[in-house]
């Protein structure tokens, strides 16, 4: 398997957030498809249908990660390029043998609600 494919898996371990990254990613690029055949007819009054495709396959794909509990890869590359702290993989997930600190379970005192 590929290396960024790799990566990419680690950072999308959660069910959930990995059928929605599977619904989102297909979404997305069929905009830009619908924009590309939309231009090439001359048909800038459907404007909309592509931006409604790439917002809704990007909205799919940032619910993913606010479930997994990590950053969104384009805003991984924001705060990279600005110094800031990110969150690659979700604390929940990290491992030693990945390059990350493995995340640290506090004890449950009874009164967090559970997720």
């Amino acid at each position: 398997m590929p290396g960024w494919f790799e990566q990419w898996r680690t950072r999308h371990q959660h069910p959930v957030s990995f059928v929605l990254h599977m619904i989102g990613i297909p979404i997305a690029v069929a905009a830009l498809v619908v924009a590309v055949v939309q231009l090439w007819q001359g048909r800038w009054d459907l404007w909309w249908r592509p931006a409604a495709l790439l917002v809704g396959g990007y909205v799919l794909q940032w619910i993913g990660h606010r479930i997994e509990g990590n950053d969104v890869g384009e805003i991984i590359l924001v705060k990279k390029l600005l110094g800031r702290p990110y969150v690659a993989v979700s604390p929940r997930y990290a491992r030693a043998d990945l390059g990350t600190e493995p995340a640290r379970a506090e004890p449950d005192r009874g009164d967090t609600p559970r997720l």
